[in-house]
């Protein structure tokens, strides 16, 4: 075969891999956009600003962890104990906050004598981050799998917070902590949820995409043997990136008690197949390597429009996890396939 003729060949493919590479990139806002196309002509009551507002909010509690999962997904890893890190964090804050009032846990002998929601806060994203860095010393150290180290963590955390608020809720009745999950600022139209979830957002995007760390992760990711013979340290990268995984879902916790005053056991069940979902479909390899933030928050959103757009049109809730579900495994597979085509 001639020169010519080999660069025949190979242009058409070269073509082929671009248009690929592009529907693999868009394909999630695409969706995302016929999705609330056909809601807003299915329902008018869809695109109105305060329906939108329920949306962003929702989506900003699991989008937190959401963005925590990219990281650990990122590595090759997965956490299924985010849900769990968000009730035992929102308990241990309702706790410190109301010093233990109506509650089987008591800070002290008086038993209402709270700190406030400042340390509440502090307490919440300290719950976190000590289970995240459980978990990756579990993961770095002991070598346990991490889809093991999470399950078990997943059962670990959940019965803690049942522990602590001895089976039912705990209810909070603190001004400031209310602010953080219905508080509005911006001329009294942006909810405060989304706002802290777009500062995260931003951070995180930042933060793998033009620092050192960002740049290990994805090398880590993509073969983590021949990152460790490149001189990073494999172990404490991951370290970090289960703790970034846990405050996550600590600080969603947090807005979560804030948003319904009150902590609940049963915060967060099911939490962790919305997080993997908005991971997933916005790109994320579960294989790790390949991923961006951007990605998440397209998946993030798209899943808040769904399960919206399914309960305005009355959908049954049974259904809507078939929906899901549905969608997830679409979107691995997807995702392997486009990854044999890149490969090929």
């Amino acid at each position: 075969m001639t020169m010519a003729s080999t660069q025949t060949v190979a242009a058409p493919d070269a073509e082929k891999r671009r248009d690929l590479s592009w529907l693999t990139r868009f394909a999630p806002l695409i969706f995302l956009l016929l999705l609330v196309l056909f809601f807003g002509l299915a329902n008018e009551r869809f695109l109105s600003t305060r329906n939108l507002f329920n949306i962003f909010t929702e989506v900003s509690v699991y989008g937190l962890m959401a963005i925590g999962m990219t990281y650990v997904v990122l590595t090759g890893g997965i956490d299924l104990s985010v849900g769990a890190i968000l009730a035992l964090a929102g308990m241990v804050a309702a706790i410190v906050i109301t010093g233990g009032a109506n509650n089987s846990f008591s800070l002290n002998d008086a038993g209402a004598q709270g700190f406030g929601w400042p340390v509440g806060l502090l307490a919440a994203a300290a719950v976190g981050t000590c289970c995240g860095l459980a978990q990756g010393l579990a993961v770095t150290r002991l070598r346990v799998p991490p889809f093991v180290v999470t399950l078990g963590g997943m059962s670990i955390f959940r019965g803690a917070t049942l522990l602590l608020g001895g089976g039912g809720p705990l209810g909070v009745n603190d001004e400031g902590l209310r602010w953080w999950g219905r508080g509005r600022i911006l001329w009294d139209t942006v909810p405060v949820p989304v706002l802290i979830f777009a500062i995260v957002a931003f951070l995180g995007f930042f933060i793998l995409r033009y620092t050192r760390f960002g740049r290990r992760i994805y090398f880590i990711g993509g073969n983590a043997e021949a990152a460790r013979l490149a001189g990073i340290d494999v172990k404490r990268v991951l370290l970090f990136v289960y703790a970034i995984s846990g405050i996550l879902s600590g600080l969603a916790g947090f807005i979560m008690t804030a948003r319904l005053g009150s902590a609940e056991a049963v915060a967060g069940v099911s939490f962790e197949l919305r997080v993997i979902a908005s991971v997933i479909i916005g790109g994320t390899s579960l294989f790790g390597g390949i991923g961006t933030i951007g990605g998440t928050i397209v998946g993030s959103i798209l899943i808040g429009v769904l399960l919206n757009g399914l309960v305005m049109l009355n959908v049954n809730s049974y259904w809507q996890e078939i929906i899901v579900g549905s969608i997830i495994i679409l979107a691995v597979a997807f995702n392997i396939l486009t990854s044999k085509r890149r490969a090929a």
